[in-house]
């Protein structure tokens, strides 16, 4: 049989090793990378059978990056390994594309288990999330669902966020998402009124708390 073929996303060096370690044995680790966008770019590449990505990683989040993987390269089985140990972000992370979620206190075992179920076209969740409370958020009217604000977001608009808390300045940010200066300025004014924030700081401490970025 032909061994699958593994990209691994965190930016984390060492989480990355250790990464690389526990699952040479399911399969080839092709790549690894240390930011969302990077992320994006190499699994177009090297078009990998699992990606095993974080969801707070800089420049692009987790889950927007599998939004885009989802469409970019639909064969990819998406298995996310993060701090974020709460239903919601299980939630979006499975409406995002992936096939597994895993969290970073999960027993090493279980990033072997996740691989293979997820090769045998199943979804696999870790134990340490109520799946009952799962399952009840996924199948709940969306009607009735109480949506997040920054689930009301346009795409666009959650990339000017992330980037803006990380501290880029407008020039950089139209340079990373190739828009002009005024676009993104025009993204930034949307995100403060759809948010009732009227900082920079405001913004970066509600993308913290949102996990769009990491402490």
């Amino acid at each position: 049989m032909t061994r699958l073929r593994i990209l691994i996303a965190d930016d984390h060096s060492l989480v990355l090793a250790g990464l690389r370690q526990l699952v040479e044995a399911e399969g080839e680790v092709v790549g690894t990378v240390e930011d969302g966008r990077a992320l994006v770019e190499e699994a177009q590449k090297l078009r990998p059978d699992i990606i095993l990505l974080d969801i707070s990683m800089p420049l692009l989040n987790g889950l927007d990056a599998a939004r885009h993987l989802t469409k970019l390269v639909p064969e990819a089985k998406l298995i996310f390994l993060t701090m974020h140990a709460t239903p919601t972000y299980a939630t979006e992370a499975f409406k995002a594309g992936a096939s597994g979620y895993l969290i970073k206190r999960s027993a090493a075992s279980e990033i072997k288990q996740a691989i293979q179920a997820v090769t045998r076209g199943q979804h696999y969740l870790t134990p340490l999330i109520t799946k009952g409370v799962l399952a009840a958020t996924l199948h709940h009217p969306v009607g009735q669902m109480c949506q997040r604000p920054v689930a009301m977001l346009t795409p666009r608009q959650r990339e000017v966020l992330q980037l803006v808390a990380e501290g880029k300045s407008t020039k950089a940010i139209a340079s990373i998402l190739h828009i002009s200066v005024k676009t993104v300025e025009f993204h930034k004014a949307r995100l403060m009124d759809t948010l009732d924030l009227h900082s920079t700081a405001d913004l970066t401490k509600y993308a913290v708390a949102e996990g769009l970025i990491g402490l």
